[in-house]
């Protein structure tokens, strides 16, 4: 039996609602989004039509889906659902459902609307443009430690290197493979592909170096000049600004900034790198599994790496740094008009954390949480909901 996510319960509850909504399923690639409306579809009983989109569609071809949809819900008038995938591989999509949703409200016509895409970065303009008001997004995240344990018999070591994408981990006791999947249905299709099909990218040997270093030196904050330093091609730093917004809207690669009081300041700082999954991370190491497990230092970066993806799955929070001089707090979390400070440890034991405390004292911080070593165990924290720690 293929897993079922807790989040396919949102899904099903949506699709029964009675009101005039497209529904959109967004998320990064290989998460899971086709699997999780196909078993919802299962679920239900009224009539559904599943399509797949592909490159060099029209705009036509979604009428005529549209148009099967509509014949069979004259048959139907408990209504019919319309599922089309990969919505965003066909150009000026968002102009052709916005008509044709319009139609079938005046008209009164049940037809519900579900729409799959990969990631924000392939959906953003068409939604922004012409949409508002006529869609409700439901994303989907990365799998979490509970669900890779569960559907893969994940170990907590495991989910810390191997990451969460569920198409790669059956082949995790092949590291050659799963990096080979990685890199062939992740990586590349997302670095060369999506971004490209959707900006003019004039340096692409930049935006694979940034998203080189930056899962290589993700839970590290790095400016973007030192960056320039180590990369081969030039570039400058609004450049590389921008390639890491498309990345990070991509699912892939995100740089964190320094929590600031003053909005306008925060984007002023050195991004803290984090991978949205640890098998990003991984593929850029030197070392394999048994080598990372024995070696403390860079162990530590991916538990690092894992407790921030966690933090990155609540879309609903906001994820920071804070550095002052040589004191620092890993994560700063802003959570329904709550302030929580995160430090994560995975070495000896410790009986003061400075970072913290000076922080606490400058923001006056709702919850304090010591993660790994001496506080909350890694494993714990990694099943639990972030808004319990408020």
């Amino acid at each position: 039996m293929i897993y079922e996510r807790p989040i396919l319960e949102t899904v099903l509850n949506r699709l029964k609602e009675k009101r005039n909504k497209i529904h959109i399923l967004s998320g990064a690639r290989q998460v899971g989004k086709t699997t999780l409306v196909q078993q919802a579809l299962n679920k239900l009983d009224s009539p559904k039509i599943y399509v797949m989109a592909e490159s060099g569609f029209s705009t036509l071809w979604i009428e005529q889906q549209w148009s099967a949809a509509r014949a069979l819900s004259a048959t139907h008038p408990e209504g019919v659902l319309l599922v089309i995938d990969e919505i965003q591989k066909i150009d000026q999509w968002s102009e052709r459902v916005k008509r044709l949703f319009d139609e079938d409200t005046i008209q009164n016509k049940n037809v519900k609307v579900v729409l799959l895409g990969s990631s924000a970065l392939l959906l953003k303009k068409g939604l922004t443009e012409s949409m508002a008001g006529r869609f409700e997004i439901i994303p989907i995240t990365h799998w979490t430690y509970s669900e890779c344990q569960e559907a893969f018999d994940l170990t907590l070591d495991e989910f810390i290197y191997f990451g969460a994408y569920p198409g790669a981990l059956p082949f995790r006791h092949d590291e050659n493979r799963f990096f080979s999947y990685i890199q062939d249905s992740i990586i590349e299709p997302v670095v060369s592909r999506d971004i490209f099909s959707q900006h003019i990218i004039h340096k692409p040997a930049l935006l694979r170096e940034l998203f080189r270093l930056g899962c290589y030196y993700s839970s590290q904050i790095l400016s973007f000049n030192k960056m320039l330093g180590q990369m081969q091609d030039a570039g400058n730093t609004t450049t590389l600004a921008h390639y890491l917004t498309l990345l990070e809207q991509s699912g892939v690669l995100k740089g964190i900034h320094k929590y600031i009081k003053e909005p306008l300041k925060t984007r002023q700082s050195s991004p803290k790198f984090q991978v949205f999954n640890t098998a990003l991370q991984s593929s850029v190491m030197k070392t394999n599994f048994q080598q990372t497990m024995e070696d403390p230092e860079i162990k530590g970066r991916l538990v690092e790496s894992a407790i921030g993806a966690y933090l990155l799955s609540h879309s609903n929070a906001k994820v920071y740094y804070w550095r002052e001089n040589n004191k620092e707090v890993d994560f700063v979390i802003e959570l329904n008009g709550k302030l929580i400070v995160i430090e994560v440890k995975s070495g000896k034991r410790i009986t003061s954390i400075p970072g913290l405390e000076l922080f606490d004292k400058k923001f006056s911080s709702d919850s304090k949480l010591l993660v790994g070593t001496g506080g909350i165990p890694l494993d714990v924290f990694l099943k639990t909901s972030l808004e319990n720690f408020i």
